[in-house]
């Protein structure tokens, strides 16, 4: 791992919720993924349509979630578009001012994904040899 992809995982926490789920680690790690997809989804249409309150509890599952599996940065970028969600919806003004953040969310929600699915499974990130050949 080099430095930079140890800034987007704490590697600390994921092998400790790994050990903690066992068994069921790649199964709620798929959640995760399929979570998080949904919930990049619905705050970027939400963002589109300027709808603050929409935005706040998908948000709000991924900060949650990614916290779970050790993506600070992740978890930190849902956290501030909830945070700036909700006082929009408090002030009822638009949240256009989190329009840079929620650029953001997709690209590093993909990147960290990758990541974990990489940890996760070293065997999918190899690449396959010829038959009779050594790698």
């Amino acid at each position: 791992m080099d430095e930079a992809n140890d800034d987007i995982v704490d590697w600390a926490v994921f092998t400790s919720v790994r050990a903690e789920l066992g068994a069921n680690f790649i199964r709620i790690l798929g959640y995760f993924r399929e979570d998080g997809e949904k919930a990049v989804a619905r705050i970027e249409e939400a963002m589109h349509r300027r709808d603050a309150t929409a935005m706040v509890l998908p948000a709000h599952t991924m900060k949650s979630e990614a916290k779970q599996f050790g993506a600070m940065p992740l978890s930190l970028l849902a956290e501030e578009i909830e945070a700036v969600a909700r006082r929009s919806v408090e002030t009822r003004l638009p949240p256009d001012e989190i329009l840079p953040q929620v650029a953001k969310l997709r690209p590093l929600y993909e990147h960290t994904i990758a990541l974990l699915d990489q940890r996760a499974n070293p065997l999918q990130t190899r690449r396959p040899t010829a038959f009779g050949r050594r790698g």
